[in-house]
């Protein structure tokens, strides 16, 4: 793959990633939305469907990795660095566009939000944030969570046949709805550091009236810890596969 086509290829994908796994969270919990009150398992099928979409349409040029973790991962596993740098920064730029474009898409339902007697906080429309905030656990949490993300999309390349058939994406998409569901509740889950930076990025420079804090002090803890959870994924699927 040349160097033009991951970046290309992971701004596309991740872009569309962001774009329908914010959507449906603000589709969720703005007022005025259609799906006001829809709830987590709409919340977590959407998130699943974005990946499905954003995977699918990245592949033919960068593989669909969309996430600093997965990359990092398969780079620890194989030795190959190259292209690293290119890949995160692709799903950098793609996960602040799918940001901008979910603003724009319910720009009426955020320029509502502050007509409202009691605004309603948007960061957690962008980022992920703590059921209960205690660093050490929601780190573990997300290291966790992003092993059991990982460790199976690396153990999946094993199966003849299902990256050619592009199945495993598709696999993969129900995998992402799964920890949603099981490990979710915690922080979130963001298991992916460009899918809460990047839009976290963006909701603290969009002029979102009565936005909130962009609380930058917990935004180390999903870069970090899905860092940590896909190289660990990586010496693990090296070291037992």
């Amino acid at each position: 793959m040349s160097n033009g086509d991951v970046f290309v290829g992971e701004i596309i994908g991740t872009a569309i990633l962001i774009l329908l796994g914010t959507g449906v969270v603000a589709a969720v919990v703005l007022n005025y939305s259609k799906a006001k009150d829809a709830g987590w398992v709409v919340i977590t099928f959407g998130w699943g469907f974005g990946v499905l979409a954003g995977a699918y349409t990245a592949a033919p040029l960068s593989g669909g990795h969309l996430n600093p973790a997965v990359t990092l991962g398969i780079a620890v596993d194989t030795g190959d660095w190259d292209q690293v740098p290119l890949y995160i920064a692709g799903q950098m730029v793609g996960a602040i566009l799918g940001a901008v474009l979910c603003w724009l898409v319910y720009f009426a339902q955020f320029q509502a939000n502050a007509e409202e007697d009691k605004a309603q906080p948007t960061l957690g429309i962008f980022s992920t944030g703590p059921a209960i905030r205690h660093p050490v656990a929601n780190l573990v949490t997300e290291i966790i969570a992003t092993v059991a993300l990982v460790l199976p999309i690396l153990a999946f390349g094993l199966t003849e046949g299902l990256g050619q058939t592009g199945v495993s994406i598709l696999i993969v998409s129900f995998l992402v709805v799964g920890i949603g569901m099981s490990l979710g509740g915690p922080t979130g889950y963001a298991i992916n550091p460009a899918r809460d930076l990047g839009p976290r990025i963006t909701h603290a420079l969009l002029p979102i009236p009565n936005k909130g804090t962009s609380d930058w002090g917990y935004a180390w803890i999903p870069v970090v810890g899905p860092l940590i959870g896909g190289a660990l994924s990586g010496v693990i699927f090296n070291a037992a596969f």
